[in-house]
């Protein structure tokens, strides 16, 4: 099936350097992935790009949420640039995702940190078409201040007229912020007593992850129960 050529169709501006692409294929059977998995991207002539895919697989188009900033891979800031034409070639898609169906009737905790959220967000959607086979749904979302959060419009809708409960916290105060500040791990320790039989997806940096990793063992939490996408 692979490479599958695809097309942009439209874009959300999350914030100044965060954005969602949207694609399809240009022709032929639209492949499938299952929630939190991984796109390899050849975007023009650009070293490969390992991207989540947003969206829940039931949907119709691709969602990869993009960040733009020093250091970022060439591919991704090509996709940024106006007036350039860009070539996305989907190679392959990796990774185990998460295989949320095998934790029905447990309490969720989504721990994620700046874009990380992309594959949560992803399993979040694809879950709540079966929203009753699950119990409490926990997101601890994570960013440097409150200006890089992304999806806000979603969280305040369809999030909680599904029960989500969110939890926001930034690492560099700023603003008119007057919620909880640190580390999304941070967060962990208020709300894992509160919830029942609980499995934690995490998905962030290297670190970020180890980090929540070794804070979720030291509250108990069985090492199954710990799930990352890849």
């Amino acid at each position: 099936m692979f490479p599958i050529n695809l097309s942009i169709t439209r874009i959300n501006k999350h914030t100044h350097t965060v954005w969602s692409f949207f694609m399809i294929p240009r022709s032929g059977p639209r492949p499938d992935f299952k929630a939190g998995q991984v796109a390899i991207l050849k975007i023009n002539n650009c070293a490969d790009a390992y991207m989540a895919f947003a969206s829940a697989p039931e949907e119709d188009e691709f969602e990869f949420l993009v960040k733009c900033s020093p250091g970022s891979p060439k591919g991704a800031a090509t996709l940024f640039e106006p007036h350039t034409d860009k070539q996305v070639v989907l190679k392959n898609i990796v990774g185990r995702g998460f295989p949320i169906e095998d934790h029905e009737d447990h309490d969720l905790v989504f721990v994620a940190m700046g874009t990380g959220l992309a594959p949560l967000r992803s399993t979040l959607r694809h879950l709540l078409r079966s929203r009753k086979d699950y119990g409490r749904l926990v997101v601890l979302y994570g960013a440097r201040t409150m200006d890089d959060f992304c999806f806000e419009r979603e969280m305040a809708t369809e999030w909680r007229e599904h029960g989500v409960d969110l939890r926001q916290v930034i690492s560099q105060p700023n603003g008119d912020w007057s919620g909880p500040t640190g580390y999304v791990q941070s967060l962990l320790d208020n709300i894992v007593p509160e919830l029942r039989n609980p499995v934690a997806l995490v998905c962030g940096s290297n670190e970020m992850i180890e980090q929540t990793r070794a804070r979720l063992l030291s509250l108990g939490f069985a090492p199954g129960k710990i799930l990352t996408n890849y």
